[in-house]
């Protein structure tokens, strides 16, 4: 019995590569032991082999056995140390996966993937970003970076990294390279809005010198330090607290006017904002203008000029990028034809 404690606990110390290579030239020497012990019970030694399975699994569909005494002396060695060492591997198995389960909840796993949303500093702000990017895409992985104790948003496919985002290392566990889009929301744990946009300011530029191809949105705290963000290549800046606002004063000066923003805004249902590719049948915006409406979509602007509606005579230029009003399903089939 000493022995057989000994034994156990060296196999429970093992590396889990040695104990699956011990546990594949058990079956396999077993299963020639017992052919060569009975070979007319089992008369192929695949069937021997099926037999230490099942006996291993304790199964045992009783449709081979040994018969000898040697067979039984043998069929008890396989229950004793068989069983256990299956038993042994099956565990191995559970604890990887709950070390694995606790890693990916305390954001020690590196993501492998691409085309992914990476979304820095967790905040309700984030919360709702990611219900929105699952509106709009339920198939669509995230990964969030911050600095929390454990997985912020339990969902298959959001990804946590827990780390600095400054530091390269973290941006690379996220797999920043390989990342469709980074949106930077403002760390609500920094009191000091001018440190806020100084850390965010920090991750922009570690996101541009690692991945200047993602493209990258920021949350800014103070708008005289949009010019800041410039000089990193950030493509996009939304002003903290701007937009609610700009919504409070629309609302009090435009009745109605918050729910047509409000729509537009959620995903969800109706209508939404749209890229449409150009169409090189389309020679000016009155084309596309008629085109996309016989569609059942509204053309609103090229980029940011929203002024075309009285440019319908004009040539649509090369680098032209026209936005859309129109339900999903418009959309999807607007890119389908264009």
């Amino acid at each position: 019995m000493h022995i057989i404690l000994r034994l156990s606990r060296k196999m429970v110390r093992m590396r889990k590569s040695v104990l699956a290579t011990t546990t594949v030239l058990f079956v396999l020497l077993s299963a020639t032991i017992a052919y060569m012990i009975e070979p007319d019970t089992f008369t192929h030694w695949f069937n021997a082999l099926y037999w230490v399975l099942t006996t291993m699994a304790t199964v045992g569909y009783g449709d081979y056995f040994m018969k000898s005494i040697g067979g039984k002396i043998f069929t008890v060695f396989l229950y004793i140390f068989g069983i256990g060492l299956l038993s042994l591997i099956i565990s191995k198995i559970v604890d990887s996966m709950g070390e694995y389960n606790r890693r990916r909840g305390a954001g020690k796993l590196k993501y492998v993937g691409q085309d992914h949303i990476i979304i820095i500093n967790w905040s309700k702000k984030a919360h709702y970003a990611i219900d929105e990017l699952f509106a709009s895409n339920p198939e669509i992985d995230i990964v969030i970076i911050d600095q929390l104790e454990k997985h912020p948003y339990d969902h298959p496919q959001v990804h946590y990294v827990n780390g600095d985002p400054t530091k390269d290392e973290t941006l690379q566990q996220a797999e920043i390279s390989t990342a469709r889009a980074a949106i930077i929301f403002a760390d609500s744990r920094i009191d000091d809005a001018s440190l806020v946009d100084g850390k965010s300011l920090l991750v922009a530029s570690s996101i541009e010198r690692l991945a200047s191809h993602v493209h990258t949105t920021v949350e800014i705290m103070l708008e005289n330090h949009i010019k800041n963000f410039h000089h990193v290549h950030v493509n996009e800046f939304v002003l903290s607290h701007d937009a609610i606002s700009r919504l409070a004063v629309r609302s009090a000066l435009n009745e109605g006017n918050n729910d047509v923003l409000a729509q537009l805004l959620n995903r969800q249902y109706g209508e939404d904002i749209y890229h449409i590719p150009t169409d090189a049948s389309w020679h000016t915006y009155g084309e596309a203008f008629q085109a996309l409406l016989s569609q059942g979509a509204t053309l609103i602007s090229d980029r940011n000029d929203m002024t075309i509606n009285r440019k319908l005579t004009e040539h649509i230029p090369a680098e032209a990028k026209l936005f859309v009003i129109c339900d999903p399903d418009t959309h999807t089939r607007l890119i389908n034809k264009f």
